[in-house]
């Protein structure tokens, strides 16, 4: 796969916004006392933050990420369906397509953007990678697979600081995640290595 050295200006814009934007999401409370989807969402990423067992945290970053699959919408969810399927039958064309529609259809749906962000990855493109995974960040900053692929691209690509700063971010969301753990670990010590 070929890289390529990212805009540092991108790359600081996502990270830096991602905590305050959270922070926002969190402090929104609404009038009622029924649970909302929002407030739900909002109780299980607090459960993440506090969640210090790896198998427990990992059960409630599933629930997170099962809710973000449903769009709402039947025919989104059938787009994305296909999609999925033209991926596991490596028609990435037919695939890009499908998530193109459900990007214009239903431009807030983050899923969809991650999705593609992780199809052009896998067809080698990280420059569109980063893109759709900006979006993301700008529609959801807690969106944490957004986020660890942020850090693998810009782990990848030698840009190990930005790199560090995107999986400590990762961390703030989902601090039980051991690969996330190791990945700054190795991040840390290459970084204090190379100041020395």
């Amino acid at each position: 796969m070929r890289f390529f050295r990212l805009p540092a200006l991108l790359i600081l814009a996502a990270l830096s916004s991602a905590p305050a934007l959270a922070q926002d999401a969190g402090t929104e409370t609404g009038a009622s006392s029924t649970p909302t989807p929002e407030s739900t969402e909002q109780t299980l990423f607090e459960a993440l933050k506090r969640e210090r067992d790896p198998d427990k945290a990992r059960s409630i970053a599933s629930q997170i990420m099962s809710d973000w699959k449903d769009s709402g919408s039947a025919t989104i969810n059938l787009l994305m369906q296909w999609a999925d399927r033209s991926i596991d039958q490596k028609k990435n064309a037919a695939a890009l397509d499908f998530l193109d529609q459900v990007t214009v259809l239903q431009p807030d749906y983050v899923e969809a953007w991650n999705r593609r962000a992780t199809l052009h990855y896998a067809m080698g493109d990280t420059r569109k990678s980063m893109a759709d995974i900006n979006e993301v960040l700008k529609k959801d900053p807690r969106y944490f697979p957004a986020i660890a692929g942020m850090a693998t691209i810009l782990t990848e690509a030698g840009e190990d600081e930005p790199a560090l700063r995107a999986w400590e971010r990762f961390l703030d969301i989902y601090p039980a995640d051991r690969d996330a753990q190791e990945a700054v670990e190795k991040l840390s010590e290459k970084l204090a290595g190379s100041r020395t």
